[in-house]
């Protein structure tokens, strides 16, 4: 032992101030008070993280003490972080929290287990550039600054993750109050008793990246409008687990997008084998009709690069864009298939991005519909081929899609006969990648042996394209 304490004792000071500000905080303070030259480290101490995890006893007391000792010493310290798993005084949380507020920190996270109310009326700072609040931590919005106070003017990431607040004016507020946000991200907690006409408004103009969650029946009735004002958002993840019925938006320039519009009716219907009629009408909670629209959400992505489809996103733009846009500048398709959902707007899609370069499919396996026109081979060979006459020209054909990546490949007869659609049509193809999906077996010779059968039988299957190079991972 005697050797470590000398290697250790030897390395700088500020390398012993960073291995005291990794360590979690009631570790750092035990070491602290081992030697003096530890107290004196103190001063290059620059990240704090608290949790009651192991102990929750004495915690208070802990944190208090340590926080003084650590401020009193250290003047680059830059994040806090507090971790609750039980109960606490809420007044001395409060404390802890207007502190660092006060100070020049830099990062503030809160997380807690147990519900506990931030006052807004002196939750602000000039100097923090990232602030989360998890779980239980939620703002009160009885008190609400006059409009157009900044409440922290340097913050660039807001993190607002499972927010449970019956009061959204609070956190539209909170968004808005940050005049140089680059990043947000906004989780929804779900509240099944409440009843709102329209989720949170997401409105601020420097915001470039929003991630934005709504859990599964986040609502007793569900929103009808969602707003976002970000015209300087070029990355854009939007889950929803309803379709709302209004989409008001304020972007254009949106790069990247990936979208999961979940709606509880793709899965009822339609049979996916004929009445498969294209009627927007809906009905809610209420017994109401509902006209759901994602027109104007698909139309404001539609400069994207990269495009992300869940595959509830594909019945969502089947049955609620009218009409679907052109993506002029989509280089990048991907997209996930289930077994419950069909590829009724695949066609579509693809005749829409006419300088598509990479197509990307997790899973190939999806569910047999008259609709998904030429792009698959759902329909019996003497129907596509009524379909192919009346049609002339396949829409795989006219794709400029020199890469086609497959994910998550079983090599079923139905996925292999899909991919001899793929390689038979897409004429621009120079390289498929394709991820084969190992069997669920222990032996080692049976998985090579699977592995080979997948891939030999891939190989052979003929090719439209002569530059076209099959590659697997």
């Amino acid at each position: 032992m005697s050797p470590q304490r000398d290697s250790i004792s030897s390395l700088p000071d500020e390398v012993l101030g960073k291995v005291l500000s990794l360590l979690p905080t009631n570790q750092a303070a035990t070491a602290s008070v081992l030697s003096k030259r530890w107290m004196n480290l103190l001063a290059l101490v620059d990240n704090l993280a608290f949790s009651d995890e192991s102990d929750p006893r004495g915690f208070c007391d802990f944190v208090d003490k340590t926080l003084v000792l650590i401020l009193t010493n250290s003047s680059i310290i830059k994040r806090f972080s507090l971790r609750c798993e039980h109960r606490h005084d809420s007044c001395r949380a409060d404390n802890w929290i207007r502190t660092v507020l006060e100070r020049s920190f830099l990062e503030l996270h809160l997380d807690s287990v147990y519900k506990h109310v931030i006052e807004t009326k002196s939750f602000r700072s000039n100097t923090l550039v990232k602030l989360t609040l998890s779980n239980e931590f939620v703002l009160d919005g009885h008190f609400l600054p006059p409009r157009g106070v900044m409440l922290f003017p340097k913050l660039k990431t807001l993190s607002l993750l499972s927010v449970v607040s019956k009061n959204y004016e609070v956190y539209e507020y909170l968004i808005s109050a940050c005049p140089v946000l680059e990043e947000l991200i906004l989780l929804v907690g779900a509240f099944p008793w409440l009843k709102f006409s329209h989720s949170i408004t997401v409105s601020n103009p420097s915001v470039k990246r929003l991630t934005i969650s709504y859990p599964y029946r986040c609502y007793r009735k569900n929103p009808d409008i969602q707003m976002f004002q970000t015209p300087s958002l070029v990355y854009l993840d939007y889950s929803s687990s309803f379709v709302e019925v209004q989409y008001h938006v304020g972007f254009s320039l949106v790069v990247e997008a990936r979208l999961d519009l979940i709606k509880e009716r793709f899965s009822t219907m339609d049979d996916y084998g004929g009445d498969d009629s294209d009627s927007d009408s809906d009905s809610d909670s209420d017994g109401g009709d509902v006209l759901h629209d994602v027109t104007n959400l698909v139309e404001g992505i539609s400069n994207v690069k990269t495009l992300h489809l869940s595959p509830n996103s594909l019945q969502a733009f089947h049955f609620y864009c009218k009409p679907t846009p052109v993506f002029h500048k989509l280089l990048t398709l991907s997209f996930e298939s289930d077994k419950e959902k069909g590829w009724q707007v695949v066609p579509l899609l693809l005749n829409n991005s006419p300088n598509l370069e990479t197509l990307v499919i997790k899973g190939l396996v999806h569910r047999v519909t008259d609709k998904c026109g030429d792009a698959c081979v759902c329909i019996a060979r003497e129907k596509k081929k009524k379909k192919m006459k009346e049609e002339e020209v396949c829409c795989l054909s006219t794709c400029q899609v020199k890469v086609l990546k497959i994910l998550e490949y079983g090599g079923t007869s139905g996925e292999r006969k899909q991919m001899k659609h793929f390689l038979g049509n897409l004429k621009c193809l120079e390289t498929v990648r394709v991820g084969v999906q190992a069997e669920n077996q222990q032996e080692e010779n049976n998985v090579n042996n699977h592995y080979l059968r997948i891939t030999n039988a891939l190989t052979k299957l003929p090719r439209v394209s002569s530059n076209c190079q099959i590659h697997f991972f």
